[in-house]
């Protein structure tokens, strides 16, 4: 098979790794990834590229399936939601066209991995959570070596920086279980508190809801911290981000030395970020830039141009038509998603999430539905709880997210019209979170 037009892909997944938690080279960058920034000087990074839902399982499976999670049937970790039957698994378009496929490293989706009708992978190994990260690339790089007359797809799913929650739990045992971390520092020694580490001003109820529930929550046992137990937990969240890149170079060199990397289209991506002390949240599920955005970048050399793209990406819808682009697969028509490198513009992309991992409050364990419509300029969030349910904030001028100017007279043509954009999308998806919209 022609390479030229039919090339390897290979995705490596990370997981809870914010867009931000790259050093691109900084030189005061509190954390180093200098692989996974070769990779993006050899390619095209987005640097307003957001998942479909901040949490593992419905992120994940949008990727792996180009659905919008109300639409695949899968909007939290929760084992009461049930895939949507029919719904297709994207490694089974890869081998129906010809290609070897595997998977190495966390799935952590509903789709049967270990079923290759239906998830498509030909090859699965080392598929647990913690430990798999020092093993995965000694699984792949033997497969990857093995001789073939068929293009492969192969995906290496790599389970830190996500063990910063066991961080923050206590469990050091088990966060060294993929690698071991420096003991932390001096308070001094450590990144600053974040300039958003408090609650943004006149934030929707559903915030100051979820941040008491999560802080009841011996999940999210951070409620009590105090600057030096937030400043210790950057500093560990960036040496896992660092284990990570170490591991990520150790696979790309192993693809260079087997003259495989101008045959092979890379693609880098995380399922989600981390709330790193922003709004005094940890872990994710929330809409703020830290737990929302993730990296990504595509790489494939001498035939990618390289560059910096300020192009608005839903990975969950848009990860299956790039990589349909690449291997010459037709995209299935009920997909909504378009390739990263579309020429076409966008002018929006819209998150969901349904929030219910928190502790009882006030007799009342919340599960709390979102929507969060991202244009080039704004941020509009509404859950579906409370009298002051929405959120709207100008990026460009306030990165940190640190005023809610959804009821700032100012601002209310701007508010109304992003209210209209997202019921016309929920209308055009068939989600039915339209009728959570404050009236138009």
């Amino acid at each position: 098979m022609n390479h030229s037009q039919h090339p390897n892909i290979l995705l490596i997944l990370t997981d809870q790794q914010s867009g931000e938690a790259l050093s691109l080279g900084a030189p005061d960058s509190p954390v180093l990834t200098p692989h996974i920034d070769a990779l993006a000087a050899r390619g095209v990074r987005f640097d307003r590229a957001y998942c479909a839902n901040p949490l593992c399982v419905p992120s994940r499976t949008s990727m792996f399936t180009g659905l919008y999670p109300h639409d695949n049937g899968i909007s939290s970790n929760g084992k009461d939601e049930t895939l949507r039957e029919g719904a297709r698994c994207l490694a089974t378009a890869f081998r129906d066209a010809g290609y070897d496929t595997a998977y190495f490293g966390k799935w952590h989706s509903p789709i049967p991995l270990k079923e290759p009708e239906h998830s498509g992978f030909g090859t699965t190994a080392n598929n647990q959570h913690n430990g798999a990260d020092p093993r995965l690339v000694d699984h792949a790089i033997p497969w990857l070596n093995q001789k073939r007359d068929k293009p492969f797809f192969c995906v290496a799913s790599f389970n830190n920086p996500h063990n910063i929650c066991e961080w923050a739990r206590g469990a050091r045992g088990l966060e060294q279980a993929d690698g071991s971390l420096p003991e932390p520092p001096s308070v001094e020694g450590c990144p600053p508190l974040r300039a958003n580490h408090q609650p943004p001003e006149d934030e929707p109820e559903a915030m100051s809801l979820l941040r008491r529930s999560y802080h009841a929550s011996p999940s999210f046992p951070v409620g009590d911290f105090d600057e030096g137990q937030w400043r210790r937990y950057q500093f560990a969240y960036h040496r896992m981000v660092e284990l990570i890149d170490g591991h990520i170079g150790r696979l790309l060199s192993g693809l260079r030395h087997m003259g495989l990397e101008k045959d092979t289209v890379v693609v880098f991506l995380s399922d989600h970020g981390d709330s790193q002390g922003a709004h005094r949240f940890n872990q994710k599920t929330m809409f703020y830039e830290e737990s929302a955005r993730v990296p990504c970048i595509i790489s494939w050399p001498d035939r990618i141009e390289p560059g910096v793209s300020q192009r608005l990406i839903n990975t969950g819808l848009d990860l299956m038509p790039t990589l349909f682009a690449y291997a010459g697969i037709e995209t299935p028509a009920d997909l909504q998603g378009e390739s990263f490198l579309s020429e076409r513009p966008r002018e929006q992309i819209v998150v969901e999430n349904f929030v219910r991992q928190g502790a009882v409050i006030d007799g009342v364990k919340p599960e709390i539905r979102g929507r969060m419509l991202r244009t080039d300029r704004y941020k509009y969030c509404c859950h579906a709880y409370g009298e002051h349910r929405e959120s709207l904030v100008d990026l460009e001028n306030d990165p940190g997210e640190m005023r809610n100017l959804a009821r700032d007279p100012d601002h209310h043509e701007v508010l109304v019209a992003h209210r209209q954009r997202l019921a016309t999308h929920c209308r055009m998806t068939q989600d039915p979170f339209e009728q959570e919209i404050p009236e138009r």
